[in-house]
């Protein structure tokens, strides 16, 4: 294998350019010449395929984001797409692919990999941690220290009005984001997607908290199944009639996607970007590379697509028993 190409697809995560990073110096140090392509599938369709050398990914580590962009692409769910996709590659005398990104980005490359046979390799970039074969998925740790920092904050004005304040955070079908910001910030509550927490619930612990607290922070993955942190908290609000507590609401939204990552992300994308050129070069094809119990594992992609990764036990009963 004498020539591989890099993307990322789907949304952006820290850590991305770190990845990035290692998958060009790596492949230099291997004598590969690395290409970059630029926003992803659409970009592989379109011939945005560039040359990268040592300097192309000098002075990115720190940055958040991704140097390489990235796009959904419509014309690559198609098989014509896919076809014109392979036909770029080849063009470029590409042997092998890194992918980086998420669910969305493993099941393109594993039907490209089926359909047009070229090796590919995954790199885990979500900040949604929600990758089977993986501890942690790069941009994991900069979204919940950017969220932690925001809820801080917050904690201290709910305390100074003494307020009730629910903070949506990103996680539409995972709620790792939640469950560490709840633990990591004093929340006393989180509600996520992976277990069913009623209204009521939420009013029962809400009131019997007052006796001990003027103030609380109730965390909400956008994924809950009672909805986002506007709409339980007006269900929660209309419960609360006659009482003059206030209620406020806070969506984080996108800035858990910016910034400039932790060194845990930094490390965790230079190594899974290391981890998977060199697998290529090893024979591994149509995998992901991630990091479990800290030792390099390559998952096969229809795991990583269809087996989930369950919340940790231990946070949500640690959760509960902190939040009283």
């Amino acid at each position: 294998m004498k020539k591989i190409a890099v993307f990322t697809s789907g949304g952006d995560s820290p850590g991305m350019n770190a990845c990035i990073r290692a998958v060009v110096r790596t492949g230099i140090y291997h004598e590969i010449d690395v290409y970059g392509i630029m926003y992803g599938y659409d970009g592989m369709i379109n011939g945005s395929i560039r040359k990268m050398q040592s300097h192309s990914v000098s002075n990115i580590l720190q940055r958040g984001g991704t140097i390489l962009k990235s796009a959904r692409s419509e014309n690559f769910r198609t098989k014509e797409g896919r076809k014109k996709a392979y036909d770029e590659l080849t063009k470029h005398g590409i042997e092998g692919l890194v992918a980086i990104g998420g669910d969305g980005t493993f099941t393109g490359a594993k039907i490209f990999f089926e359909e047009f046979g070229i090796p590919t390799v995954g790199c885990p970039g979500t900040i949604d941690n929600d990758i089977f074969g993986t501890d942690y998925t790069i941009g994991f740790d900069t979204a919940v220290n950017t969220a932690l920092e925001a809820i801080d904050k917050i904690r201290d004005t709910a305390a100074a009005h003494d307020r009730i304040f629910f903070i949506e955070v990103m996680g539409r079908d995972s709620g790792y984001i939640a469950i560490e910001c709840g633990i990591g910030g004093g929340a006393e509550l989180v509600m996520v997607p992976e277990t069913t927490t009623t209204i009521d619930d939420v009013v029962k612990s809400l009131k019997g908290l007052r006796k001990s607290k003027t103030s609380s922070i109730v965390v909400v993955a956008e994924g809950d199944e009672e909805g986002g942190a506007a709409q339980i908290m007006d269900k929660v609000k209309s419960q609360f009639k006659g009482d003059d507590k206030e209620f406020k609401v806070t969506t984080l939204g996108h800035i858990q996607r910016g910034g400039s990552p932790t060194a845990k992300d930094r490390i965790l994308g230079s190594r899974s970007g290391m981890a998977a050129v060199e697998g290529l070069l090893k024979g591994e094809s149509n995998c992901m590379a991630g990091i479990i119990n800290d030792q390099v594992v390559y998952s096969p992609f229809e795991e990583c697509i269809n087996k989930s990764k369950p919340l940790k036990e231990e946070y949500l009963r640690l959760q509960e028993l902190l939040s009283i």
